[in-house]
């Protein structure tokens, strides 16, 4: 793998974190930001990382909407993994607290990278959420052809999000001299699952997985979840940077599980939680849409017992990755927390 410094923005995250500790296991040199270098919950874990020889971990502080520290940050780099994005799916103010990080963000990133004048490979995470429709068959299969065009600020802010932010690097990339331009792909993960490093990592996607264990969920609906690790997808970033197509997009998807069987899973792993083993029959799932502030009818008719499923073939030919099973991903997920106390 090529030498270099490898910046990693959002190092403090669920998946960043991973990516940083897979870097320096290959003995990479690491300058990992955070938005806050005196928070010790977002800090200390990576300071704890372990570093392979030849590599080293600089942690710098860096807000995504301020200029200064984003070109700061980027200065000198020749290897770019965009992860910093906020990852939430709904929000009081949507534009401010979901859209504006992402999308700003973004073009900030990109403004520094012309500004570094030394990135030689930029890969950035987006998202399935980028690429589904708000409107979709049952049953489908989808590709990195497809784009959540669809999205909307009040139906889909975090589809919405992931979109413009993927926008922003791709006609960045695409107005670029192709004989000069760094090398791009984007990263396209499912939900991400496995071991936290943070207690900060169970207020995205394992939140789910919390609740279960917490009884704060005490029926389930009939619903389907894609999956995929997050050691996983740490690893399809760090091959992204030399592997695959320039200007691919790779979706990062191992196989899907129903909310029942997560939480059977769960309660066979973990007896002493007694996770919910009943599952709401479709109809009364209708009717509690419609009393639930967060969901809708809408949203509950186009995502109950319904599947969709996601081509990650090309990431397995052109990545060479293969995937952790969903249940392993799950169960893996589940000794930091008893180990830590975070529950």
């Amino acid at each position: 793998m090529a030498g270099g410094t490898v910046v990693v923005t959002g190092a403090s995250g669920y998946i960043g974190s991973h990516v940083v500790a897979n870097l320096l296991s290959r003995g990479r040199k690491v300058r990992a930001t955070v938005r806050d270098l005196e928070d010790p919950i977002r800090v200390d874990h990576l300071k704890g990382l372990p570093v392979s020889q030849g590599g080293s971990l600089e942690i710098v502080e860096m807000d995504l909407l301020d200029t200064t520290s984003v070109n700061r940050a980027i200065a000198g780099c020749t290897d770019l993994i965009h992860t910093a994005a906020a990852v939430r799916i709904s929000a009081k103010d949507p534009q401010r607290q979901i859209v504006d990080p992402s999308v700003i963000g973004t073009r900030n990133v990109v403004s520094a990278i012309d500004d570094a004048g030394t990135v030689e490979r930029f890969v950035h995470t987006s998202s399935t959420a980028a690429i589904r429709p708000m409107k979709w068959e049952d049953g489908q299969t989808l590709t990195t052809d497809t784009w959540a065009d669809d999205a909307t600020l009040d139906e889909n802010p975090y589809g919405l999000a992931k979109a413009m932010a993927e926008r922003v690097v791709r006609e960045w990339h695409g107005g670029l001299d192709s004989s000069s331009r760094p090398r791009m792909v984007t990263i396209h993960p499912s939900v991400v699952f496995g071991p936290p490093m943070s207690k900060v990592h169970l207020r995205g996607s394992l939140s789910f997985v919390m609740a279960l264990l917490r009884r704060d969920i005490p029926v389930l609906l009939p619903m389907q979840v894609n999956i995929v690790d997050v050691r996983d997808v740490a690893e399809a970033h760090v091959r992204a940077l030399t592997m695959g197509e320039d200007g691919g997009r790779y979706l990062t998807v191992s196989g899907d599980m129903q909310f029942k069987d997560i939480s059977l899973e769960l309660r066979k792993a973990h007896p002493q939680f007694k996770t919910p083993t009943l599952t709401l029959p479709y109809p009364a799932a209708l009717v509690m849409s419609l009393l639930h502030k967060r969901l809708s009818v809408s949203w509950a008719r186009q995502h109950l017992r319904r599947r969709l499923y996601w081509d990650a073939r090309p990431a397995e030919r052109e990545l060479g990755m293969s995937w952790r099973s969903p249940r392993d991903s799950l169960l893996d997920s589940i000794p930091p927390v008893l180990e830590n106390e975070w529950l």
